[in-house]
Protein backbone atom coordinates (compact mmCIF):
# COMPACT_ATOMS: atom_id res chain seq x y z
CA UNK A 1 0.00 0.00 0.00
CA UNK A 2 3.09 2.35 0.63
CA UNK A 3 3.46 2.44 -3.37
CA UNK A 4 0.09 3.79 -4.25
CA UNK A 5 0.61 6.56 -1.17
CA UNK A 6 3.58 7.19 -3.30
CA UNK A 7 2.22 7.53 -6.34
CA UNK A 8 -0.76 9.86 -5.10
CA UNK A 9 1.99 11.79 -3.94
CA UNK A 10 4.22 12.40 -6.75
CA UNK A 11 1.20 12.71 -9.05
CA UNK A 12 0.34 16.18 -6.39
CA UNK A 13 3.75 17.11 -7.08
CA UNK A 14 3.59 17.06 -10.88
CA UNK A 15 0.05 19.04 -10.51
CA UNK A 16 1.53 21.40 -8.51
CA UNK A 17 4.84 22.15 -10.97
CA UNK A 18 2.31 22.53 -13.96
CA UNK A 19 0.56 24.45 -11.81
CA UNK A 20 2.85 27.08 -11.25
CA UNK A 21 4.26 26.55 -15.07
CA UNK A 22 0.62 27.78 -16.20
CA UNK A 23 0.63 30.48 -13.40
CA UNK A 24 3.90 32.29 -14.91
CA UNK A 25 2.09 31.57 -18.66
CA UNK A 26 -1.30 32.28 -17.90
CA UNK A 27 -1.60 35.37 -15.39
CA UNK A 28 -2.87 38.29 -17.13
CA UNK A 29 0.08 40.20 -15.65
CA UNK A 30 2.35 38.22 -17.84
CA UNK A 31 0.56 36.96 -20.37
CA UNK A 32 3.19 34.97 -22.58
CA UNK A 33 3.20 31.25 -23.10
CA UNK A 34 7.01 31.10 -24.24
CA UNK A 35 7.87 29.35 -20.86
CA UNK A 36 5.65 25.83 -22.43
CA UNK A 37 8.14 24.76 -24.25
CA UNK A 38 9.79 23.59 -21.12
CA UNK A 39 7.34 20.46 -21.21
CA UNK A 40 9.64 19.51 -24.08
CA UNK A 41 12.38 19.36 -21.04
CA UNK A 42 10.35 17.57 -18.86
CA UNK A 43 9.15 14.93 -21.28
CA UNK A 44 13.06 14.62 -22.59
CA UNK A 45 14.52 14.59 -19.13
CA UNK A 46 13.79 10.70 -18.00
CA UNK A 47 14.71 9.50 -21.30
CA UNK A 48 18.33 9.16 -21.38
CA UNK A 49 18.51 7.50 -18.12
CA UNK A 50 15.68 4.58 -18.80
CA UNK A 51 17.51 3.63 -21.82
CA UNK A 52 20.88 3.27 -19.83
CA UNK A 53 18.80 1.10 -17.59
CA UNK A 54 17.13 -1.29 -20.43
CA UNK A 55 20.92 -1.50 -22.23
CA UNK A 56 23.18 -1.75 -19.26
CA UNK A 57 23.09 -5.06 -16.74
CA UNK A 58 23.34 -3.47 -13.24
CA UNK A 59 25.43 -6.41 -11.88
CA UNK A 60 29.18 -5.56 -12.14
CA UNK A 61 29.32 -2.63 -9.57
CA UNK A 62 31.89 -0.85 -11.35
CA UNK A 63 31.76 2.51 -13.12
CA UNK A 64 29.85 2.46 -16.28
CA UNK A 65 29.95 4.58 -19.21
CA UNK A 66 26.86 4.20 -20.48
CA UNK A 67 25.28 5.41 -17.20
CA UNK A 68 27.45 8.01 -16.81
CA UNK A 69 26.53 9.35 -20.03
CA UNK A 70 23.06 9.14 -19.41
CA UNK A 71 23.33 11.46 -16.15
CA UNK A 72 25.27 13.61 -18.31
CA UNK A 73 22.83 14.03 -20.97
CA UNK A 74 19.93 14.24 -17.95
CA UNK A 75 21.79 16.79 -16.25
CA UNK A 76 22.22 18.88 -19.68
CA UNK A 77 18.97 19.08 -20.17
CA UNK A 78 17.68 19.46 -16.62
CA UNK A 79 19.87 22.32 -16.66
CA UNK A 80 18.65 24.06 -19.76
CA UNK A 81 15.57 23.78 -18.26
CA UNK A 82 16.34 26.11 -15.51
CA UNK A 83 18.37 28.52 -17.96
CA UNK A 84 15.61 28.75 -20.55
CA UNK A 85 13.60 30.99 -18.43
CA UNK A 86 16.42 33.04 -17.42
CA UNK A 87 17.67 33.58 -21.10
CA UNK A 88 13.54 34.32 -21.98
CA UNK A 89 13.67 37.34 -18.71
CA UNK A 90 17.11 38.80 -19.45
CA UNK A 91 16.11 39.11 -23.11
CA UNK A 92 12.59 40.77 -22.02
CA UNK A 93 10.39 38.02 -23.59
CA UNK A 94 8.76 36.82 -20.03
CA UNK A 95 8.58 39.42 -17.12
CA UNK A 96 11.07 38.40 -14.27
CA UNK A 97 8.02 37.39 -12.02
CA UNK A 98 7.00 34.94 -14.34
CA UNK A 99 10.87 33.39 -14.84
CA UNK A 100 10.44 32.43 -10.73
CA UNK A 101 7.46 31.17 -10.78
CA UNK A 102 8.47 28.69 -13.88
CA UNK A 103 11.76 28.30 -11.92
CA UNK A 104 9.62 27.02 -9.16
CA UNK A 105 7.67 24.76 -11.24
CA UNK A 106 11.21 23.44 -12.54
CA UNK A 107 12.14 22.82 -8.83
CA UNK A 108 9.04 21.06 -7.86
CA UNK A 109 8.62 18.99 -11.46
CA UNK A 110 12.77 17.67 -11.14
CA UNK A 111 11.86 17.28 -7.49
CA UNK A 112 9.25 14.88 -8.77
CA UNK A 113 10.89 13.27 -11.70
CA UNK A 114 13.98 12.54 -8.94
CA UNK A 115 11.10 10.87 -6.75
CA UNK A 116 9.76 8.71 -9.14
CA UNK A 117 13.06 7.23 -9.77
CA UNK A 118 14.19 6.92 -6.45
CA UNK A 119 10.87 5.04 -5.12
CA UNK A 120 9.99 3.07 -7.97
CA UNK A 121 13.81 2.63 -9.53
CA UNK A 122 14.55 -0.33 -7.63
CA UNK A 123 13.81 -3.85 -8.68
CA UNK A 124 11.67 -4.75 -5.29
CA UNK A 125 7.73 -6.26 -5.56
CA UNK A 126 6.47 -2.93 -5.97
CA UNK A 127 7.98 -1.00 -9.53
CA UNK A 128 7.06 1.21 -11.77
CA UNK A 129 7.46 -1.82 -14.58
CA UNK A 130 3.90 -2.83 -13.23
CA UNK A 131 2.36 0.23 -14.42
Amino acid sequence: MAGIKALISLSFGGAIGLMFLMLGCALPVYDKYWPLFLLFFYILSPIPYCISRRVVDDTDSASNACKELAIFLTTGIVISAFGLPIVFARAEVIAWGACALVLTGNVVIFGTILGFFLVFGSNDDFSWQQW
